[in-house]
């Protein structure tokens, strides 16, 4: 049996017109999954866009001289979702969830969030950076521009240290290597060895706040990094394909799972559980 997967999205985040979570249900059933959390995106942060960047067209009501501004979700309209599907699909358990970006930043907007939706699984994750102008936050990886990738990606972790430091209402720390799946092409290769101090200050602070990391397979996850969170003293671990459709649901989860194990976690009594160390 695949792992759960804790990390899917569908057409009700902003960012995923080919999401469907009927679909979704569907294709984890035929999967054999043995649940999937909806953890729709709460982006709070609005973006800067880079100087001749375009958005997709379907994002285009959403961008106002040059910044675009993501939505709020829709909460009636995906609890109703969710309810529909939890009763057209009972042999399968269906979590609600939300994706926190940057919640350390809108700290009351985002605990009124968690209040209003009575979520089952919380991610935290941090996807923006300062603009190059010094004025206002963009997309992490649009720094590749005008930065080298190594202080993209350290100025990333040194965030993401932050947020596990400043907000506490969140249980799992998602793609801890988000900067990796736009590395620039042509450079050095991506290699986690080199930003290990930085990997294992947010590992360390992540295990002392007691909170779970996300395997995040959208980019294959490391070894090393989940090497070193069990050497931080991390307890346990999510799977996440961080799907945006149907057809991207827990893709590379047996891959991923075999390295979990080989890094010295192990699946729970209840195929719903965490994974944990051994």
């Amino acid at each position: 049996m695949l792992p759960p997967d804790s990390h899917v999205h569908s057409q009700w985040s902003w960012d995923a017109p080919a999401g469907s979570m009927e679909e979704t249900c569907v294709r984890a059933l035929d999967l054999g999954l043995p649940s999937v959390a909806f953890t729709e995106h709460a982006d709070l942060t609005p973006w800067t866009l880079s100087p001749g960047a375009k958005a997709p067209e379907e994002w285009s009501p959403l961008v106002v001289d040059e910044v675009l501004t993501p939505p709020p979700i829709d909460l009636d309209g995906y609890r109703e979702c969710l309810e529909r599907c939890r009763q057209r699909h009972p042999e399968l358990r269906i979590l609600s969830g939300i994706e926190l970006s940057e919640p350390h930043w809108h700290p009351s907007r985002a605990e009124a969030l968690l209040g209003a939706g009575s979520f089952e699984r919380v991610l935290a994750s941090v996807h923006s950076a300062p603009a190059a102008s010094g004025f206002g936050f963009t997309e992490v990886s649009a720094r590749y521009a005008d930065q080298p990738p190594a202080q993209v990606v350290r100025a990333y972790l040194a965030e993401t240290a932050r947020l596990i430091e400043q907000f506490a209402p969140f249980e799992v720390l998602a793609h801890i290597d988000y900067p990796v799946r736009r590395w620039p092409a042509g450079g050095k290769p991506y290699d986690p060895h080199d930003f290990e101090e930085e990997y294992r200050h947010v590992l360390r602070c992540l295990a002392a706040a007691g909170k779970v990391l996300e395997v995040n397979t959208r980019v294959p996850l490391h070894p090393q990094v989940l090497t070193w969170w069990r050497e931080e003293r991390g307890q346990a671990i999510t799977f996440a394909s961080d799907a945006h459709d149907p057809t991207a649901l827990a893709r590379g989860f047996s891959d991923a799972a075999h390295m979990a194990e080989a890094a010295g976690f192990r699946p729970g009594r209840d195929p719903h559980d965490f994974w944990s160390r051994r």
